[in-house]
């Protein structure tokens, strides 16, 4: 079969799968799955995997899936982390945020854009491949990952050291409303914390007010966030206080700490070290001796492993020109006849660690848009989820066919 009859297909197949795609991702986003208490949706997605015919499913030490197929020299990956958020306010939903709904066009329910829409096209690409034949030099995983809701790219960061995975490329299935992203703002979370003397109430001026402290903090962090560096592709980084907490031995004492947590994003240029000086450096900070410091996450994964990192997920940007997007690009030209939009996300994906930390390139090209990650009534496109699979079903062939050696 030559590469031009499977590209027709791969879209017939991704077509005639819309059905059993549905209710895959429908199963999924059922089953609540938070972060750090993702073991059944792994389970089920384990179940899917090796219903379609993966040629070995496993589920790691910290509970990521990582479903294979094909055993060629070219280690390729696709990605899609399958924690959710929490479904906030009950009532700003139409329907069950788990039970969802489901119309021709649409799926509805918690989880199906961020970011389970990405593994059911995913899964049944592979389907798609062991039905065409189209393995070759290559070896496919997918990997359903845990807590990047908690902590972006910490799944990726064990599998390359831990579980020694370290594929030539990784499709990141994150939602592009079926545009090819090829980079993202990088983040950190920073804490900022004063320290006062309490004392009660009724004589403030007895103690040191630990929150009047970080009152300039504030008024200067706001005017820091409005000369950030701006870049041409990302766009500019950002800061926001995100979190405020104190101590104080009652309600009727002067308060003798406080804390507030920032979320800084990161453009092309900015490193954790420039983000945290600049801050280090306002003279509200300086005056009142205020710590600056980095958060770490430990939070232990469903199975219970704990997986320490500092909580700094780096910029990365794919060229345009280099083959990994040029690849992509030219399987949307071929499977769909016209030009995609190349561009980049707004929020963060794991690939703050595979190509952030790792250097491992990565392109972004997934179902679903971004406005409906974390949002009631949450939902994606069939039409969309199609696509993916064919998408996904083709990229690794045409690679090892037309980009390998380069």
């Amino acid at each position: 079969m030559t590469l031009d009859l499977n590209k027709q297909k791969v879209l017939e197949l991704a077509e005639k799968y819309k059905p059993e795609i549905s209710k895959f991702l429908r199963d999924m986003a059922a089953i609540p799955s938070e972060s750090c208490g993702e073991e059944k949706v792994i389970l089920r997605i384990k179940e899917e995997m090796e219903k379609v015919g993966f040629d070995k499913v496993e589920i790691d030490l910290m509970g990521n899936v990582l479903g294979y197929i094909g055993h060629g020299k070219h280690l390729i990956a696709m990605d899609a982390h399958i924690d959710t958020v929490g479904i906030g306010d009950r009532n700003l939903w139409k329907y069950d945020p788990y039970e969802g709904y489901e119309d021709d066009e649409v799926i509805l329910g918690r989880g199906v854009s961020d970011q389970e829409g990405g593994m059911a096209s995913m899964v049944y690409a592979g389907k798609i491949i062991k039905e065409l034949g189209l393995e070759e030099d290559y070896t496919l995983v997918v990997t359903g990952t845990i807590q990047e809701e908690d902590c972006d790219g910490l799944c990726w960061q064990y599998i390359i050291n831990e579980d020694k995975v370290r594929p030539e490329f990784v499709v990141i299935t994150e939602p592009t409303s079926l545009n090819i992203y090829r980079g993202h703002r990088g983040r950190m979370e920073i804490k900022v914390t004063t320290h006062g003397v309490s004392c009660h109430g009724s004589a403030p001026e007895r103690g040191d007010n630990a929150i009047f402290k970080m009152a300039p903090i504030l008024k200067e962090l706001k005017e820091l966030n409005e000369r950030l560096i701006d870049d041409k592709f990302l766009g500019k980084g950002t800061l926001t206080v995100s979190e405020i907490f104190f101590s104080s031995p009652s309600r009727c004492a002067v308060a003798d700490g406080c804390s507030i947590s920032i979320d800084r994003r990161l453009t092309d240029g900015e490193s954790w070290e420039y983000a945290i000086e600049q801050i280090k450096n306002l003279s509200s900070v300086k005056a009142v001796g205020a710590e600056v410091e980095m958060y770490t996450y430990e939070r232990p994964s469903y199975t219970g492993l704990k997986y320490p990192t500092e909580c700094f997920f780096p910029t990365w940007v794919l060229p345009e020109d280099h083959k990994v997007c040029q690849n992509v690009i030219s399987c949307y030209k071929d499977l769909f006849k016209s030009e995609p939009k190349v561009d980049k996300w707004t929020f963060s994906t794991n690939a703050v660690s595979i190509m952030g930390r790792y250097k491992i390139p990565c392109i972004g090209f997934g179902p679903g848009h971004e406005d409906q990650a974390h949002a009631p009534n949450e939902k994606t496109w069939k039409n969309e989820l199609v696509k993916c699979a064919a998408m996904y079903a083709l990229i690794p062939l045409s690679y090892v066919t037309n980009y390998v050696g380069e």
